[in-house]
């Protein structure tokens, strides 16, 4: 009904009035929620078989009008929904619900009849469940990944919470969950048993349906925070009456036993003890997931306040999950100056605030994860993760403490420095394979970046005329930063570099465009580029690179967004993009870095994976396409006239130190 005429959608669950969320998707899918009765064309809508559904039917078959039954969609949130937290999508059902299969739901009609051979959308259903797997994405993901597992070789029996309306239609009681496991012991003799216990027990929300007294030396209770699809891959056989976790066990690659009539048994994919009759038809995981993730449930995007396709969900959830699983055991932050630590505040400390000091004992004594300024780290901050500005950072220089919409977080070293290893480096490495769906979003991601000429700091700007011939735009770089100081070769100065590329480039014209923190005056590395055919002030770097053929480069990010426009770059010294096969490298590249990624490749590490970003509009964890709309076009906050004032004086300072070293 979307997009169509709404329709009137009277309920009587407090529920749908007080979570905003709820009442947007349904306002977005067409419905108007009203109190009252319904009239000619008006539906009821209830929640699930939930306590409070028995009013909305009983009006519903009084009235005579039709019902909507409304649940939480499979991808939910990271936490359960009694923790608070809005969920990213819903099943709206007019014929039934997918747990109860006493009647066969919107869901099983489509497992039942749709056309599910449609190879894109199979093909998009693969690269979805790949895509949840790497992630360690599930209907909660509020998780760590790295919590380690049991070695591999249990069985799994899955508990439920007690009474749950899915527990219900499925006629599941003490009896069979008792059955369940005595059958997972007598079918798997001498194989140890872990019961899983449901995320809400764990939480203290519901009790489940087994306790202690279920334990013994081939039975634990197991009620472990851990990524579902991690303990899936240790796990021997599965065994379960309705959960959710079934279903992931399928998309896992396991044949789960299956006691009761969940929306995901009937189908060839699954043993079932209480089989359901009128499911005959056969179907493959990349179809059952087609047809429950993709076709049945309505999800939102809540950036751009519209309902999506799940494939924009899973952005949402992948950038949700991470910015929990990083901060939700709160950071200690050294080597921050003051004015940083808002956005720093903002980006690392919505789970539990950050705590800034650079007294190493109190930050120790904090027992906190410890995060430094990368360009700040000593020896005493050994272990501690980097932090740096993302390659898409602002709209306005850094310098002029403008707040960064993306922040890098390393806990192996830092991008810009090759003397050692850095997760970046890893990130590339793994991206020389990529699948068909990441190939796409990294090959879009280069389109639009180029398309609406977004750089680092998009500082705008018309192109000047340049002269004619072969051109060689050379960036300068601030000669005292930390990517020169450690990944610079030979050539370590601007003026070095133009000498380099005259030598090689005789012939070219060289147009040199000053570092915009050394323009604005906020940083050394004036030069006078006599070697130089033309010196390109208050420009845009990114507007330049459409009208050159070469960029030579010591280290600078310039050479990084040279690629993505297909400008031949040549690097003097070792910056991340370097030493992959996609530039020429005159410098010392280190060999560790043999992997060959594609620029796709490339491009997916450093700007999906390796970033944090934060979206300025909503204040949340964002993927990065959100940060390249808000820039394109969207409001991005400016400091106002005392952080300019503040950042002149760091620039004086700054020249000021230069000249007493």
């Amino acid at each position: 009904m979307a997009g169509g005429e709404s329709s009137r959608l009277f309920v009587y669950n407090g529920g749908f009035l007080t979570q905003h969320r709820v009442r947007r998707i349904l306002q977005l899918s067409g419905y108007r929620l009203r109190l009252g009765l319904p009239g000619p064309g008006d539906t009821v809508g209830v929640w699930g078989n939930s306590p409070t559904a028995h009013r909305g039917l009983s009006v519903a078959e009084k009235r005579n009008a039709p019902v909507l039954r409304v649940e939480d969609a499979f991808l939910r949130s990271l936490h359960p929904g009694r923790a608070g937290e809005p969920p990213i999508g819903l099943h709206l059902d007019r014929r039934g619900v997918h747990f109860d299969a006493s009647v066969p739901s919107d869901l099983e009609t489509l497992l039942a009849t749709a056309p599910l051979d449609d190879t894109a959308l199979l093909d998009r259903a693969r690269d979805a469940i790949a895509r949840m797997q790497e992630a360690h994405l599930s209907k909660y993901s509020g998780f760590d990944p790295a919590t380690p597992v049991p070695e591999p070789g249990y069985v799994l029996v899955v508990d439920q919470t007690r009474r749950d309306a899915s527990v219900l239609a499925s006629r599941g009681d003490d009896a069979r969950f008792r059955e369940m496991l005595v059958f997972a012991q007598e079918e798997n003799p001498g194989a140890r048993i872990l019961i899983k216990t449901h995320p809400e027990t764990r939480a203290g929300f519901r009790p489940g349906y087994y306790g202690p007294e279920d334990a013994n030396r081939r039975v634990t209770l197991y009620d472990d925070p851990v990524s579902p699809w991690t303990l899936l891959e240790g796990a021997v056989a599965v065994y379960t009456l309705s959960s959710q976790f079934g279903f992931e066990a399928i998309l896992a690659g396991h044949r789960p036993r299956v006691f009761g009539q969940p929306f995901y048994a009937g189908w060839g994919l699954t043993q079932d003890e209480d089989p359901v009759p009128r499911r005959e038809r056969r179907l493959t995981r990349p179809q059952l997931f087609a047809a429950a993730m993709m076709l049945y449930p309505v999800w939102y995007d809540p950036y751009r306040d519209r309902l999506c396709q799940l494939e924009d969900a899973l952005d949402t959830m992948e950038a949700e999950a991470r910015a929990w699983r990083e901060d939700h055991r709160g950071w200690v932050a050294s080597g921050m100056r003051l004015w940083k630590r808002p956005a720093l505040q903002q980006m690392f400390g919505q789970q539990k605030r950050v705590i800034f000091t650079d007294d190493n004992a109190k930050a120790d004594a904090t027992g906190r994860p410890r995060m430094v300024w990368a360009g700040k780290a000593t020896g005493d901050h050994a272990g501690a993760t980097r932090v740096e500005d993302g390659f898409l950072r602002s709209r306005g220089l850094g310098a002029e403490l403008v707040p960064p919409l993306s922040l890098v977080t390393d806990d192996l070293g830092i991008y810009y420095d090759p003397t050692c290893p850095s997760r970046l480096e890893e990130l590339i490495a793994r991206r020389a394979t990529l699948t068909a769906a990441q190939e796409r979003r990294a090959e879009r991601l280069i389109r639009s970046l180029t398309d609406k000429g977004l750089s680092k700091y998009n500082l705008g700007g018309t192109p000047p005329d340049l002269p004619q011939g072969h051109r060689v735009l050379v960036p300068g770089q601030v000669e005292d930063d930390q990517s020169i100081l450690t990944g610079a070769g030979a050539v370590r100065t601007n003026e070095a570099l133009l000498e380099t590329v005259r030598a090689a480039r005789p012939d070219a014209v060289i147009l040199y465009k000053p570092h915009p923190d050394v323009e604005a005056g906020l940083r050394t590395g004036a030069t006078e580029a006599g070697a130089a055919d033309m010196v390109l002030t208050a420009a845009d770097p990114a507007t330049l690179l459409g009208a050159v053929d070469e960029v030579w480069t010591m280290t600078s990010l310039l050479g990084f967004e040279a690629l993505l426009r297909g400008v031949r770059v040549t690097t003097l010294g070792s910056p991340f993009y370097a030493g992959w096969g996609l530039t020429d490298d005159l410098g010392p590249i280190p060999p560790r870095r043999t992997a060959r990624p594609s620029l796709a490749g490339l491009v997916h590490a450093a700007l999906i994976d390796y970033p944090r970003y934060r979206d300025p509009k909503t204040g949340r964890p964002c993927p990065v396409e959100v940060v390249v709309e808000r820039l394109a076009t969207g409001r991005i906050p400016h400091p106002g006239l005392a952080n300019r004032t503040l950042s002149k004086l760091q620039g004086l300072f700054a020249s000021a130190s230069h000249l007493w070293r």
